[in-house]
């Protein structure tokens, strides 16, 4: 017995060594050691034998067994080990490699605009102010000579969010009042802000962005308000322009105008265009900010942020600017 024994543990050592996977141990491990193994069997026939014979192959089969057992433990951890070596080869780093690089981030074409315009006006000496985006009915409507009563509310299509008495405000004229409120002349301000109103097409937004700016000291003149958007304007567009003024109506304007350019400078070829609206302030305006119209006067330009936005980067529809497509975006980078 001893002999086939022998024979049992080479070959059972033999194949555990050249075994090359995990799962092939295991099925050496069941085939040797399991309850109907090779060496269980072994163990089984001891029962037939004299007692000193029984006792002496029971120390040989369980030292082969133990031998056996030592082996596929050996044999495991060198697998793992190996298999772990390869994991690691085939998900190492070589840090020495260029990386593969990330498409930088931008603002969005909205964002650079009113950056862009905010410059061109603190280059001229204006400061930029804030003020709330849920305005009251007085700053944002009486104040500005436009009472309960006044035709030219049914202009506005306004958000009211607290009967008649809160809104969103449909313009950022509410801030130039305010400031007026809180200081004498000289007052020299651009309110750059979102502001909403009920409409909704290819050239308009319910919530969309203006600037408005405003100076008010002695002695102000529509000459002065020309000469100032003529040298914003160009500098905008950073081309020479040719600008036509149109009478107009505003309510907190008077005189008022509306502002063409010609988008033959722009080379689109389409003639006049027009892209903003100004004036000089009406006196009731100063006089509900408690500022003396008799000795100073001012002017008040308004301007839509995506309208000057679309003009400079020849887009024809306001939306792409809100459908968050890369595709688009990507273009401004």
């Amino acid at each position: 017995m001893s002999t086939e024994l022998d024979r049992l543990r080479d070959q059972a050592l033999a194949d555990i060594e050249s075994t090359s996977s995990l799962a092939s141990l295991d099925e050496h491990r069941v085939t040797l050691l399991g309850k109907k193994g090779a060496v269980t069997s072994q163990l089984k026939q001891l029962g037939s034998m004299a007692p000193d014979e029984r006792r002496e192959q029971g120390a040989l089969i369980n030292a082969v067994k133990s031998e056996i057992a030592d082996a596929i433990a050996a044999r495991k951890s060198a697998l793992e080990a190996e298999a772990l070596q390869q994991k690691l080869a085939e998900e190492s780093v070589d840090v020495t490699l260029p990386g593969r690089g990330r498409r930088p981030g931008a603002s969005h074409p909205i964002t650079q605009t009113r950056e862009r315009i905010e410059r061109l006006f603190v280059h001229n000496g204006f400061e930029i102010v804030h003020g709330p985006e849920i305005e009251d009915d007085y700053h944002n409507f009486e104040a500005l000579n436009v009472p309960a009563d006044h035709p030219a509310r049914a202009m506005q299509d306004t958000f009211y969010v607290d009967g008649a008495r809160l809104l969103l405000r449909t313009h950022t004229s509410p801030v130039q009042i305010r400031t007026m409120e809180e200081r004498q002349p000289p007052i020299r301000i651009i309110a750059p802000g979102r502001v909403y109103r009920c409409d909704s097409d290819r050239t308009h937004s319910p919530m969309f962005h203006q600037i408005e700016a405003l100076y008010v000291a002695e002695r102000v003149s529509f000459a002065e308000l020309r000469a100032e958007l003529q040298s914003f304007l160009e500098a905008f567009f950073e081309t020479d322009l040719k600008l036509r003024f149109r009478p107009s109506y505003f309510p907190f304007t008077e005189p008022s105008a509306e502002v063409d350019i010609d988008g033959r400078s722009l080379g689109t070829g389409s003639g006049w265009m027009e892209v903003l609206g100004c004036g000089m302030v009406h006196p009731r305006v100063l006089e509900a900010a408690g500022i003396d119209g008799e000795r100073y006067t001012g002017y008040a330009i308004g301007m839509g942020v995506e309208r000057l936005a679309m003009l400079r980067y020849g887009v024809t529809d306001l939306r792409q600017f809100y459908e968050n497509d890369l595709r688009f975006l990507t273009q401004f980078v």
